[in-house]
């Protein structure tokens, strides 16, 4: 049976204030003993008062030679209490994180709402995202851009080993 895990930066987090530019603004990235992959990811707009109709569009992306590093660390809460800790390690972006090299290609994109929700849950397991094997150097990001300029928005990730 798979271990499944959120991971909830818990934090306010801002697209670029170029519109149009993309943040690395999330990582997971797998430990030793077994892989990792994304099952769901749920984001939240967090605009007040805005004057213009705009959204947040998340693209997803794997890093396939070397996975990213900084950011603050966030440490996988497992979804049932009996479940032992987490072997894989992740990271938002209030701090800088520096993306990994060799993308291997976009593999979701999502969005939602400056002020609403939005997200994506993998249909069936054959469906869920990033694959990354045990102890690889890989990573699997969250990047975030809008035509608008500093739109704040919460980010939260399922993942399972």
């Amino acid at each position: 049976m798979p271990f499944i895990y959120g991971v909830n930066a818990a934090a306010l987090q801002t697209s670029n204030a170029t519109p149009n530019t993309e943040n690395d603004c999330f990582f997971v990235k797998p430990g030793t003993g077994r892989g990792v992959s994304v099952q769901a990811i749920y984001c939240h707009g967090k605009g007040a008062a805005l004057t213009a109709i705009s959204g947040i569009t998340f693209r997803g992306r794997n890093w396939t030679a070397t996975a990213s590093a900084g950011g603050t660390g966030i440490t996988p809460t497992p979804r049932e209490l009996t479940t032992q800790a987490s072997k894989h390690t992740a990271g938002y972006a209030v701090a800088a994180v520096t993306p990994g090299t060799t993308a291997g290609g976009t593999l979701i994109v999502i969005g939602c709402g400056a002020a609403g929700p939005g997200g994506w849950v993998a249909p069936n397991p054959d469906s869920m995202i990033g694959g990354l094997e045990s102890a690889a150097n890989k990573s699997f990001d969250i990047f975030n851009a809008s035509g608008t300029a500093s739109l704040n928005f919460e980010l939260s990730v399922e993942t399972v080993e």
